[in-house]
């Protein structure tokens, strides 16, 4: 409240107290209480504007928290991502190869890490970016994980067959010849018997008399047996599992029949000259996935080093194939 005032007198020079009506003494402090009442309503509305209330204090902490800890989990997700590529690295340069197996495609790793954005709703969140990161690393790291237990699932069940693999693959020499003396064409590029130009020979050629043995290089199940007039002649797909298959063509006679199972070493059919050939020899192919490969490569379970050596330096050989 606001002191006594104060009007000067010219008459008698002199300064007279104004005394207020109720009315201004009543108009005054409405004046004063709405004032403070602004003052105060300002204050509630600006204040935490300007400095923190104890729970916005607080709040700010947990939340500080709470972005440290999806940094920390980022950083984690990130050393287990590493650590994961290099269990992929091993599965397919290592246990898949140890055990005959194709690596995993690329494609099928990353299966199921496109496609429609299902984290649209986390943009609209304070800190959202941060959290569709670390939620879209936990995703990928899931999938990728779960892919790479299912392929360990695969080389436990291939360890579990190792001895049926070994037994499976093609591993012999078709034919008996330790001396090495009967094979007159390779695998690669040959010159064909008839049309006199190169061609990709997709076996090995064994020279060898009519009537000859042929033998089942691996354990496996007759896939086919045709009767051509032209081109393998008389010839056996034997399937071993695994990827692996062998064929054997111009045969004079086959001893097996279709769907009949067969154990390495085990007489199949006799060698002969049917289909395209110029001799009579055993064409001999090895296919993995049903691409042809070098059988010169198979052959560890029957030939000693030095025969070994000798039969690669034999496959080096420029030759005319005989079919």
């Amino acid at each position: 409240m606001s002191k006594s005032k104060y009007k000067f007198n010219p008459q008698e020079l002199v300064f007279t107290e104004m005394q207020r009506t109720t009315k201004e003494k009543v108009w005054l402090v409405i004046r004063y209480i709405l004032a403070f009442m602004v003052i105060s309503a300002i204050s509630y509305l600006v204040f935490p504007f300007i400095v923190d209330t104890p729970e916005v204090r607080k709040l700010k902490r947990e939340n500080q928290n709470l972005v440290d800890n999806y940094e920390l989990i980022n950083r984690r997700i990130d050393a287990l991502r590493l650590v994961l590529e290099d269990l992929q690295r091993r599965d397919d340069n290592i246990y898949r190869t140890i055990f005959e197996a194709e690596p995993l495609p690329s494609t099928v790793r990353s299966a199921g890490m496109g496609g429609v954005d299902r984290y649209e709703y986390l943009e609209n969140l304070e800190n959202g970016r941060l959290i569709a990161e670390t939620s879209i690393k936990l995703d990928a790291l899931a999938q990728k994980t779960y892919i790479q237990s299912r392929s360990f699932d695969e080389i436990i069940a291939l360890a579990q067959r190792k001895e049926e693999l070994v037994r499976s693959i093609p591993a012999i020499m078709p034919i008996s010849d330790r001396t090495l003396t009967r094979m007159a064409s390779s695998f690669g590029m040959r010159i064909h018997p008839f049309y006199k130009v190169p061609k990709m020979h997709t076996g090995m050629d064994f020279t060898a008399p009519t009537g000859a043995d042929i033998y089942a290089t691996g354990d496996g199940v007759v896939e086919r047996i045709e009767h051509l007039q032209r081109g393998y002649g008389n010839n056996v797909v034997i399937d071993h599992g695994f990827g692996y298959k062998s064929l054997y063509a111009h045969m004079s006679k086959i001893n097996v029949r279709k769907g009949q199972k067969v154990k390495r070493g085990q007489v199949i059919g006799h060698v002969g000259n049917t289909g395209t050939s110029v001799a009579p020899h055993l064409h001999y192919e090895v296919r993995i996935n049903d691409q042809p490969v070098d059988p010169v490569n198979y052959y560890y379970n029957d030939l000693t080093p030095e025969q070994y050596e000798r039969m690669v330096e034999l496959a080096a050989m420029p030759t005319q194939s005989f079919d």
